[in-house]
């Protein structure tokens, strides 16, 4: 099958579903589920996206259960179709491969959860690992970047870590997480499963951390207030000379407000601490322990009615030794601001519309970047030389618009727990118009991409 014929099944088929979901619209009209305790990584107000209808609050996730574990399989593959034809998507790290099908990713998890109910003291894990083309943005640095570096689709360990509840301090105690996990920063997630869009936006790409290596607790104050401690080696590092770009730890806190009985929650968290690699500043006679990066991110999220949930993100990360200070022997700080409006709209059981609406601002073109090689980002953190793709040499504004749908089919066989098909159309511009799109040669870049997530 040839890339055209490929992109334009995907375009007939966000065509066709989006039709289909215009001509049913029908609210739902269950109440809204109870805020979730704040016992995993994925933020409190991630819950009211899109995703699978969850289990209820007493029952077991669905899979398979061995004296108390819980096994999984998830497999995300998909397709981007660019009209224009170019050799990268500009803008989109984890989707950057025009008109070619991608395996992003095959998830293999195993994971004792914690009881969100525990009054004692409680124990359990996670074991997470990748295969698949997401894994070249994801890796932890030094844990098997260097297996198949060249190749697109690659292996990763997402999460390996021991979880505890401790009955301390609060009512409602405190949960410890130790080792490697996703970060907690963020409305978008590394699990496809728990996002809108097959596509992510600005903010997820270049604005925020992917995973630490380290302890992070979560204490439960009261019904409304969870906060947010831990240390950890920083962004996407593990340990020793290739694991970590530095020798720095950096810190990770904020809160969790659960307001309007569940309907409304805001997550506020910051991670700071050195994360430009020394391999690179040292050279030059600068101390990359000297320099801190701010990832600082908000997301609210409002249930306006059983059917309608608003989601705002803001975001703004700041680098301290920036984009001039190899040009001018000076570190100068550089700056990005993001702001991302997310709207789900619940048909059917089976049919939610979505949409987003981003607006991101590089005052250094610092921050967002193309990566030529499969292992381009890997080299770029570590502070090795790798060809990078950049929209332009000055500040530059990005906007972004996506619309899809997520179609959620029933009666699927029992050894599936879900299957989400989500088709999507996407906008992306420099608003201020610089040729940052399609090879330099536009301004802005029209795409149409669709995905399968399918969970064992």
């Amino acid at each position: 099958m040839t890339t055209n014929k490929l992109w334009q099944g995907a375009w007939v088929a966000a065509a066709a579903t989006l039709a289909a979901g215009l001509g049913t619209a029908s609210a739902q009209t269950a109440p809204p589920a109870a805020a979730p305790a704040a016992t995993t990584t994925a933020p409190a107000a991630a819950t009211a996206a899109p995703t699978p209808t969850p289990a209820p609050a007493d029952a077991p996730p669905p899979g398979l259960w061995i004296d108390g574990i819980h096994l999984s399989a998830q497999i995300e593959a998909g397709i981007t179709g660019n009209f224009d034809g170019p050799k990268q998507n500009f803008g989109q790290l984890f989707t950057d491969k025009p008109n070619t099908v991608l395996l992003n990713q095959i998830l293999l998890t195993a994971n004792k959860p914690l009881d969100p109910k525990a009054t004692g003291f409680d124990w359990g894990f996670k074991l997470q690992g990748m295969y698949g083309s997401d894994a070249r943005y994801t890796h932890f640095l030094g844990e098997f970047d260097w297996v198949n570096p060249y190749d697109r689709n690659q292996f990763d360990i997402v999460e390996a870590n021991a979880l505890f509840h401790l009955p301390v301090l609060f009512d409602g105690g405190v949960d410890l997480k130790v080792g490697q996990y996703s970060t907690p920063l963020g409305f978008e997630t590394i699990d496809p499963s728990t996002n809108p869009f097959y596509s992510h936006s600005y903010i997820f790409n270049f604005g925020l951390p992917l995973k630490h290596t380290g302890f992070l607790s979560i204490s439960h104050v009261n019904p409304m207030v969870d906060v947010y401690l831990g240390l950890d080696t920083g962004a996407n590092t593990s340990f020793g000379s290739s694991g970590e770009d530095n020798s720095a730890i950096a810190f990770l806190g904020g809160v969790n407000l659960t307001l309007m009985g569940g309907n409304l929650t805001v997550l506020a968290l910051t991670h700071l601490g050195p994360e430009d690699a020394s391999r690179e500043l040292s050279p030059a006679g600068f101390n990359a322990d000297g320099y801190y990066r701010y990832y600082n991110d908000i997301v609210v999220t409002y249930k306006a009615t059983s059917a309608l949930t608003l989601t705002t993100e803001l975001n703004w990360v700041r680098d301290d030794f920036g984009a001039t200070g190899f040009a001018t022997g000076k570190p100068s700080p550089s700056n990005a601001f993001g702001i991302a409006q997310y709207a789900s709209y619940t048909l059917t059981d089976t049919l939610t519309l979505n949409g987003r609406a981003e607006i991101y601002r590089d005052d250094n073109n610092f921050f967002v970047s193309g990566f030529v090689n499969n292992n381009g980002f890997d080299q770029f953190q570590q502070g090795n030389p790798t060809p990078l793709v950049s929209g332009a040499h000055h500040a530059t504004t990005y906007g972004e618009l996506t619309l899809g749908v997520t179609y959620k089919p029933s009666g699927l066989p029992p050894v599936i727990s879900g299957l989400l098909i989500r088709p999507e159309i996407r906008w992306d511009t420099d608003l201020g118009g610089a040729s940052a799109y399609n090879g330099g040669t536009a301004n802005s870049s029209f795409t149409v991409a669709s995905d399968f997530v399918l969970t064992f």
